[in-house]
């Protein structure tokens, strides 16, 4: 991979990128310069216009632009990501990030229809710029800590409008969707652990079964920070449609959550045969096992 890039103040900005991966992993640092900022329409499919030229000595040819992008990890490092950054990256699905990550350009996400997942390296509790990156994507998507102890939420699609009272030409700004609040649980650049679950009761009102599982199930799974009453809620809703719950595990091969489910006593005949109509016999062997019974301890007074 070669990167073409700029100095700025004591760090880097790399303008575009070039290799034969359509998944790259920015490096650290350039020339001994922390790479700080992505410049504008870096992976954007567009024309080269900022007036730089190739690395003389670069073997890459292949620009890691638009549709070849599919996902790309960014250094830990960074600060800034300019606009339009993955402007028309129509195949970009996962974004790895920083805790650093301070400030965001316009339409940085514009037509990423594919993209699915921030994976942020940070602990749960530490402050990072998720708030933004959220900010940027109004669709369905989920978001992973990796530091210990690790988290995993997910925040729904919403939609927004201006309408036009004519006569007065006032505009009503108006917000259709759950997963805006969601987006608003942060204190400071940390997540609201506890505001984001009580985001769930008002979101069983409209939002879909599917998507009421991936928050209850991502929850459950990594509980940081989770509450009783939270936890109580979470089960009680996977509980109430394990058909939701099962096919939404069956179709991710996710085995930790269909221990998690079979954990909370939810019915798993048909979750088994529809594992087996999938092709997962890995799921269905987990479903089918009988529990082990514990082995019977003896005293002097059995002998």
């Amino acid at each position: 991979m070669t990167v073409v890039w700029q100095p700025c103040g004591a760090g880097a900005r790399i303008l575009r990128v070039l290799g034969d991966s359509p998944c790259p992993v920015l490096p650290r640092e350039v020339a001994g310069r922390p790479v700080t900022e992505l410049g504008p329409y870096c992976f954007a499919a567009r024309p080269v216009t900022q007036g730089f030229r190739w690395p003389a000595d670069s073997q890459e040819t292949h620009e890691v632009t638009g549709d070849f992008l599919e996902e790309v990890v960014l250094p830990d490092t960074l600060r800034v990501l300019h606009s339009a950054v993955f402007y028309n990256c129509h195949r970009l699905r996962r974004v790895e990030v920083g805790p650093l990550l301070e400030s965001l350009g316009s339409d940085l996400f514009t037509n990423c229809r594919s993209l699915q997942t921030f994976v942020l390296h940070a602990a749960p509790d530490e402050d990072t710029g998720l708030k933004k990156l959220l900010g940027a994507v109004s669709a369905d998507v989920a978001v992973e800590f990796t530091g210990a102890p690790g988290a995993r939420l997910f925040y729904p699609e919403y939609f927004e409008w201006l309408d036009e009272n004519t006569p007065a030409h006032i505009f009503n700004h108006s917000i259709e969707g759950e997963g805006y609040r969601m987006r608003q649980c942060f204190a400071g650049g940390a997540v609201d652990f506890s505001a984001y679950d009580a985001t769930f009761a008002q979101a069983c009102v409209g939002e879909a079964q599917e998507k009421l599982c991936r928050m209850a199930l991502g929850r459950l799974l990594y509980p940081f920070a989770l509450s009783a009453q939270a936890r109580t809620d979470y089960e009680a809703y996977l509980a109430a449609h394990p058909d939701a719950a099962f096919s939404l595990t069956i179709a991710g091969r996710d085995e930790a959550a269909l221990r998690l489910l079979t954990g909370l006593g939810l019915p798993v005949r048909e979750a088994a045969s529809q594992c087996a109509r999938a092709g997962w016999s890995a799921g269905a062997t987990i479903l089918l096992a009988k529990p082990r019974r514990a082995a019977k301890q003896y005293d002097f007074d059995d002998l």
